[in-house]
């Protein structure tokens, strides 16, 4: 009796992520047998090493889309706080450590920005984080007076890889980063209250919850996170990008989205955005080492993106048959 009453909560609760390894597995079982050299060591370190930012940000837009909201405004955050990063060691003469908090200080106050005009003037996310997209843009612009700067060796470190696994420290910060998103959300009070807004946000205030602070800090997170992620990406090139993460805000809705999570709002997994991120990122390799074309890569991805938000829909259909 007690096996069987532990067995469907292991599914309740695994199930998801174990599909989605699944599919992961699947994808890596058919570029290996397709692709040339894909089952190689080289391989599997340049996808581990390729997705430190990308999974960062996708921690915080799994916390944002769960509250049923979306920020347009990561990828452009990543380049402002990327542009903080680049002053405060060129220009100011910081170190990494002191230069990462001002970094990480720029995408908070981004995304508190984002959350506090959302809310206090009930306008809707998209509107506000598509103006912050193009603010943040500008902001990194003016900081880099549009022109790549040069770091070094003193944050390219953090792509360096460590010794005796490949792979790099930014991945095993990424790691971490993930596994404490998700004990946020599943082991808090904080995370339940996350869930509940985003289920039924009405319900949740009549149920005395103060909804408008928690919507805010969701928002300061994935900012914050953003913030993070710009050292990330600044370490791989060793040098600041006026451009970088554009186009990134897509790439960690496509991700947060096959992970699982409803962009209805009210149920997700950080886990599940973490392994949409792997998808993801094999499949950008996979298809490279098959010779496909870029155009064909994005049409192959978009495919896969509609597909997941189909059975998002479908799944949301179901369980309010379920309920009704």
């Amino acid at each position: 009796m007690p096996s069987t009453s532990r067995s469907p909560g292991f599914v309740a609760r695994y199930g998801e992520s174990l599909g989605l390894l699944a599919i992961l597995g699947a994808l890596i079982i058919v570029f290996g047998v397709f692709g040339k050299n894909f089952f190689s060591p080289a391989t599997f370190h340049q996808i581990a090493n390729q997705v430190p930012a990308l999974a960062v940000i996708a921690v915080g837009m799994t916390f944002v889309i769960i509250t049923a909201g979306v920020d347009l405004s990561v990828g452009s955050v990543m380049g402002f706080a990327g542009a903080i990063l680049g002053l405060a060691m060129v220009d100011w003469g910081c170190s990494l450590l002191l230069a990462m908090p001002l970094a990480l200080l720029a995408g908070l106050l981004c995304g508190w920005v984002n959350g506090w005009v959302s809310v206090r003037f009930a306008v809707p996310s998209f509107i506000v984080t598509l103006g912050m997209m193009q603010i943040a843009r500008g902001l990194a612009y003016l900081g880099t007076d549009s022109q790549t700067k040069y770091v070094g060796k003193p944050v390219e470190w953090l792509a360096s890889t460590v010794p005796g696994i490949g792979i790099s420290w930014a991945f095993l910060f990424a790691v971490l980063v993930v596994i404490v998103g998700q004990i946020i959300l599943t082991r808090t009070v904080f995370g339940r209250y996350v869930m509940v807004i985003g289920a039924n946000e009405e319900a949740a205030t009549f149920s005395g919850i103060n909804t408008r602070p928690i919507k805010i800090t969701v928002f300061a997170i994935a900012g914050a996170l953003a913030g993070l992620a710009s050292a990330f990406d600044v370490s791989k090139l060793g040098a600041v990008d006026p451009n970088a993460g554009n186009g990134l805000e897509l790439s960690a809705i496509a991700a947060v989205v096959i992970g699982g999570t409803s962009l209805m709002g009210g149920r997700g997994s950080v886990v599940g955005s973490a392994i949409g991120v792997l998808i993801i990122a094999t499949l950008g390799a996979g298809l490279a080492q098959l010779g496909a074309s870029e155009p064909v890569k994005l049409l192959i991805t978009g495919l896969v993106i509609v597909f997941a938000v189909l059975i998002d829909a479908w799944r949301a259909g179901k369980m309010k048959q379920l309920s009704s």
